[in-house]
This record gives C-alpha cells, structure tokens and sequence, in this order.
C-alpha cells in the first residue's frame, strides 16, 4: 500500500514536505469563555482547517490576540480577507 498523499494547506493550496498542522478556527482557550459558548455549539468550536506550517505560523504572528481569531477570523475565507494574511498567503503561494 502506497504512503497517503499528504494534504494540501487550506489556505496556500501547496503541499509540502513537513505536511500540515490542525488550526482551531475558534481557538481552545477561548472554548471556556461565556461569550463564545452561546454562539456557537461544541461541534463548531471544535472545527479544525490544515494549514501548513507557514500559514499557522503566520495566523498567529499577525493576528495574535486569540478572542480575535475567535470573534472575527473564525473560517477559513474570513482568514484570508485579513489584509496582511491575505499578502503572505500570495507571497507564500509563489514560493511553491
């Protein structure tokens, strides 16, 4: 049986040699707090996206206040409508 294609990043679409990482659209520190448990259900807070190591890298250098990768960047579009995100994800696509 051949070795599983490893899968491409969410965002960047490339696939790389160190695969990609689980990325909590809600983050997990956040699942305790009030505010995020009546919005959204255990199902939505548990969602995940793969992202390669670069991107996730990037996600939190550039957005790094956890409530507000919550609150506002809580998909995988919504991501990528964050200015500076958006530049590295272009930027890092041409890389390849």
């Amino acid at each position: 049986m051949p070795p599983a294609q490893p899968s491409p990043c969410r965002l960047c679409q490339r696939v790389t040699k160190l695969g990609t990482t689980e990325h909590h659209l809600i983050p997990r520190t956040c699942h305790r707090n009030r505010w995020f448990q009546k919005r959204f259900s255990r199902e939505q807070m548990r969602q995940t996206i793969s992202v390669c190591r670069d991107c996730h890298r990037a996600i939190h250098k550039l957005i790094p206040r956890e409530k507000d990768l919550g609150r506002f960047h809580n998909t995988p579009e919504s991501l990528l409508e964050h200015d500076e995100l958006a530049k590295f994800v272009a930027w890092v696509r041409r890389r390849r």
